[in-house]
């Protein structure tokens, strides 16, 4: 049987099953790519920046469609898939309309005659996507890849096959030659042979760290560039000063959001002593106030987890926590009385430097709140895991923030709001987090040739 099927996390129902590629589909699709390259690289930038402002036309006009997709693959609530589409449309218009200047050749001043570096496509590339954000992952590897003059071959996560094939229809229908985008139901070991063929020259990997070291290792023996965005467990420091209220819905929405299945989620809450007290009854109010909900109601803010496997895995990581002496401030878990994968939100504190889950990401609905002595100590408490991808800063010192930046190990800091994501802002981390970066003037720099012309004469 295919891994690649829709299993409906709201029914635990299998509504759709894919066949995995065949070692001739693998071929095929290489050698589409590496053909479409040949062309592709020579259309001119106005063209390709047409093609992707239809793409992004196209996302709008079918965002309800879209999402309905989503929440039927993972359990997105619409409300929030059809946040994720918007996001993608200005992703693909960010790099439609910048891209000219961004691969813009740069000048060199030397001593005599002229030196200039250009900025040159590589050929066909590799993304091994995952199912969180299954069209904003997609976007922010093939817009500036597409402006760039690369050619792709995605992977996309076995259990969002339908929303595969759709970003197919939409590349199709917007009049993107074809080879130029190919889709294709990969095991992970056709992954390895795709990484390894010479007519590919790069690989970018969103997932897991177990992931991440597969496709490092191989894409090392390869001798091709990799780029890696993996997990996080991201801080959400509240300072003595910060704004309560503002604190504490910025952890709902930072913790919560996508029922917690986000790298960049506010997974760890690092509170002040002087205001824990105050700040853990807010959070703990409003998160005893939710209600788990149908992910195609426009109003619901959770739904279910991605799939039974994750929530059995979380579920392990909640009871491994509590066994080793956490106190449960709000009781969440599994609900075992709704087929699915449905969890209730949970709040543990009190977790220490013993426990598993104090350097474990916990990717689902479940918040970890620390109380800190002072700011070093919150600093402290941020740094002393093994990921570096983001985090949050509540205060309205601004020069309190900035030492709070300036101090903390990680690719991404954002203050006085959850993380997040913009079309013209770098994303990636540090650490166990990946390395490289997407979006922004950085996200297309990574799968370049910049080639020098000197000339001495």
């Amino acid at each position: 049987m295919s891994d690649y099927q829709v299993n409906n996390p709201a029914t635990g129902e299998i509504e759709a099953t894919y066949p995995t590629a065949t070692e001739q589909d693998i071929q095929h699709v290489i050698k589409q790519a590496d053909t479409a390259y040949q062309d592709w690289r020579k259309v001119p930038l106005n063209e390709r920046s047409a093609l992707l402002h239809k793409i992004a036309d196209i996302y709008l006009e079918r965002q309800d469609e879209l999402s309905r997709i989503v929440a039927n693959e993972m359990g997105k609530p619409v409300a929030q898939a059809k946040g994720e589409i918007g996001l993608v449309a200005d992703i693909y218009r960010y790099y439609a309309d910048n891209a000219e200047q961004l691969l813009a050749p740069s000048t060199i001043d030397v001593d005599s005659g002229s030196a200039s570096v250009e900025k040159h496509p590589v050929g066909a590339l590799l993304g091994i996507m995952p199912w969180n954000y299954p069209h904003y992952q997609v976007a922010r590897f093939v817009a500036p890849n597409f402006m760039a003059g690369n050619t792709i071959i995605l992977k996309h996560a076995p259990q969002c096959p339908n929303t595969a094939e759709v970003i197919v229809d939409i590349f199709k229908d917007a009049g993107v030659p074809e080879g130029v985008y190919n889709n294709i139901f990969a095991t992970n070991e056709q992954s390895a042979t795709i990484i390894n063929d010479t007519r590919v020259q790069g690989v970018s990997l969103t997932g897991s760290e177990r992931a991440g070291q597969a496709v490092a290792k191989e894409a090392g023996g390869a001798l091709k560039k990799v780029v890696l965005e993996l997990g996080g467990s991201d801080a959400f420091i509240v300072a003595a000063d910060a704004d309560i209220e503002q604190a504490i819905q910025g952890a709902i929405s930072g913790r919560f959001g996508n029922t917690g299945q986000a790298c960049n989620a506010a997974k760890r809450l690092i509170v002040i002593e002087s205001i824990y007290d105050k700040f853990v009854e807010g959070f703990t109010n409003a998160v005893s106030n939710m209600t788990l909900a149908d992910p195609l109601k426009e109003d619901t803010f959770i739904g279910p987890m991605s799939s039974k496997a994750a929530a059995v895995n979380l579920q392990a990581q909640l009871d491994s926590a509590i066994q080793a002496g956490a106190t449960v401030l709000v009781e969440g878990g599994m609900d075992k009385d709704k087929p699915g994968a449905w969890f209730k939100p949970a709040v543990l504190t009190d977790v220490t430097e013993s426990m598993d889950v104090y350097r474990e990401e916990l990717f689902g609905p479940v918040a970890v709140v620390y109380k800190a002595n002072d700011i070093d100590h919150a600093i402290k408490i941020a740094n002393d895991v093994p990921f570096g991808l983001g985090a949050s800063i509540q205060t309205q010192d601004a020069a309190l923030a900035a030492e709070i930046a300036d101090k903390l190990e990680v690719g991404m800091v954002t203050i006085n709001a959850p993380s997040g994501s913009e079309a013209n802002t770098p994303f990636g981390g540090v650490k166990r987090s990946g390395f490289g970066r997407e979006l922004g003037t950085l996200g297309i720099t990574e799968f370049l040739n910049y080639k020098l012309i000197r000339d001495k004469s």
